[in-house]
């Protein structure tokens, strides 16, 4: 199941060509054993998931601590560098340029570990990934993307928009394994979402699934009306077809 695109963070552009040469080095560090799970990355390590799963100092040092000064020096604070880069990096995965993404978020995260925007947005071009075709390397790519957002969650536990990622994935998992604790987690993820920002349609939309798995088709129109009121494209009229087999709209919108 895929994780929309989406980033609050809009920043002005600064000095990005002086950089290209420098982002463009490949770097070397010893693997961090962290939450993430990699499937099979190959080439630079520039190009992998921060950096290879690597720890925040380890990170540092795989981008380049002089690099990291100087860009840091451009910006009123690191936190600031990281945000533009973060939003950089949402900006080439919406233009389908992933390498170049996975380069602005790894080094979001390296400038600043506790934005949540890189695990977030790496999380988002894995899950728009074609699936492995074997089952091993599809599940160990599906924990990949978990444990993005679990890291981005952990230095934002009320983040909306990851919270409906976990929620997403959840139930994603769930649709694979169809066991009620995925069942849950996925229930548990949207409603703390929602909590967090009822204005999101995707977590509307997750919860109109969780709902459907519960047999509360009541529920589950509830969910879909409210995402459709926020966002018309959210709808999944593949979804839409099963719901109507079970229950008929309650508001005569959808036949």
């Amino acid at each position: 199941m895929l994780i929309s695109i989406s980033s609050p963070v809009h920043l002005a552009a600064l000095f990005l060509l002086s950089l290209s040469s420098l982002l463009a080095q490949p770097a070397s560090a010893q693997k961090n054993k962290g939450n993430v799970t990699a499937p099979a990355f190959t080439g630079p390590r520039r190009l992998q998931p921060l950096y290879g799963n690597l720890a925040p100092a380890q990170a540092q040092q795989a981008a380049g601590t002089a690099m990291l000064t100087n860009v840091a020096n451009s910006f009123a604070s690191r936190a600031e560098a990281s945000k533009f880069f973060a939003q950089k990096g949402f900006e080439y995965l919406r233009e389908a340029q992933l390498d170049t993404a996975v380069v602005r978020f790894n080094l979001a995260y390296a400038l600043d570990p506790l934005n949540p925007d890189p695990y977030r947005g790496l999380a988002v071009l894995l899950s728009q990934r074609p699936a492995p075709t074997d089952p091993a390397a599809a599940a160990a790519a599906d924990e990949t993307v978990r444990g993005l957002v679990l890291q981005g969650l952990a230095v934002a536990p009320t983040n909306a928009l990851l919270l409906t990622d976990a929620a997403t994935t959840a139930f994603g998992r769930y649709e694979a394994t169809k066991k009620k604790k995925d069942l849950l987690e996925a229930d548990s993820y949207a409603q703390r979402a929602l909590l967090a920002d009822p204005a999101i349609a995707a977590a509307w939309q997750t919860q109109a699934r969780v709902r459907f798995a519960q047999q509360d088709y009541a529920g589950a129109w509830l969910a879909v009306h409210k995402a459709q009121a926020l966002n018309l494209s959210s709808l999944d009229f593949e979804f839409l077809t099963q719901l109507l087999a079970k229950a008929p709209d309650p508001d005569g919108k959808f036949k």
